[in-house]
């Protein structure tokens, strides 16, 4: 009688034997970093400021008219973009803070405002970023009166 089994080949039974080799170190999505800019960060968080019932607009009266104007001048589009006026995001590896300024209309609750605006920027930044948002400061600069033109209804520059 013959033996088949050579004595350093693991056998079926072998508890060395594995059925899968893993290579590069572990599921693909670990494998490397991401980094997430402050101004993807500002756009997120400017866009569900807007959508927040009582935001009459971001940033202060003075930043709003700069703004308007410098949108108007070819080539003055330097600045900040109009998703990112009155937005300011500090973005570490897995944790923001944001700092809003907005326009309420005129009659609505400031704080409840405020609320909401906070809810929803922390929803969406968490929500599409991964990042845990650590704080939402918001200074309100301005309130819109029901009379009252917008600042930017006339172009100054032709």
């Amino acid at each position: 009688m013959t033996d088949t089994t050579h004595s350093n080949e693991p056998t079926g039974d072998d508890p060395r034997r594995t059925s899968v080799t893993k290579r590069g170190g572990g599921a693909p999505a670990t494998r490397g970093r991401t980094t997430i800019a402050d101004g993807v960060v500002e756009k997120i968080a400017g866009l569900a400021a807007r959508d927040v019932d009582g935001v009459h607009a971001m940033g202060s009266g003075l930043s709003r008219t700069f703004g308007a104007v410098r949108d108007r001048v070819p080539g003055g589009g330097g600045g900040k973009s109009a998703v990112t006026r009155g937005v300011k995001a500090e973005v570490g590896e897995v944790q923001t803070a944001l700092d809003l300024e907005i326009v309420v209309d005129y009659g609505v609750s400031i704080a409840d405002v405020a609320g909401d605006v906070r809810e929803n920027v922390i929803a969406a930044v968490e929500r599409m970023t991964g990042l845990e948002v650590v704080e939402v400061n918001i200074a309100v600069s301005d309130v819109k009166l029901p009379d009252e033109e917008e600042d930017e209804s006339e172009p100054r520059l032709q």
